[in-house]
């Protein structure tokens, strides 16, 4: 993608604002595509700055999408855990950017809607390897320029903190590996 300075594959898909519909996008993702990290974008009315969301829930999903629908038993995944965290520490995130400059929010509540539904669903299916950012509908980031250019800088910090993260798991995966041959032996 032009602009985050980093030789990757980038792919956007809009997900419907409808529980179903948004599973079938986040499959077809998840299931054919094997993305190393799944970055959402969402729209939080109300908020001021861009806020870098750590936890996803599974229940309480109680207002109804656009088809005027609500998840089974208002639920994301039956049986799931009550709320997964992504491995990228956005807490740590925020405070890196605002040393940047930067005015963002960490958050660990998602709002129990679609962008909260969406992110679980993600976090559940990819192990943790999804992260979301919400970003104001309107006020000064809503120009397109300074929040494009903004959502560059915080997308590039993530995917470097992410692959420093999944070089250490990798490490980890590669030396218990070992570990377990050489009991073997």
């Amino acid at each position: 993608m032009l602009g985050l300075g980093v030789s990757i594959e980038v792919y956007i898909k809009e997900i419907p604002v409808c529980y179903a519909k948004s599973q079938q996008v986040l499959d077809d993702i998840w299931q054919k595509m094997n993305p190393k990290v799944v970055i959402h974008l969402g729209i939080a009315p109300g908020t001021k700055g861009i806020t870098l969301e750590q936890t996803g829930k599974n229940h309480c999903y109680k207002d109804r999408d656009v088809c005027g629908l609500y998840p089974g038993n208002h639920c994301c995944i039956e049986g799931g855990p009550e709320r997964l965290d992504s491995i990228v520490d956005m807490r740590f995130l925020s405070k890196q950017l605002k040393t940047m400059g930067f005015d963002v929010i960490y958050s660990r509540d998602a709002g129990r809607y679609l962008c909260d539904f969406v992110y679980y669903y993600s976090l559940y299916h990819g192990r943790g390897k999804a992260a979301l950012i919400h970003v104001p509908a309107t006020g000064s980031l809503s120009g397109s320029d300074r929040l494009v250019s903004q959502l560059q800088t915080i997308i590039q910090v993530l995917l470097q903190q992410l692959g420093t993260v999944l070089d250490m798991r990798d490490a980890q995966r590669k030396k218990k590996i070992h570990e377990n041959s050489s009991d073997i032996h």
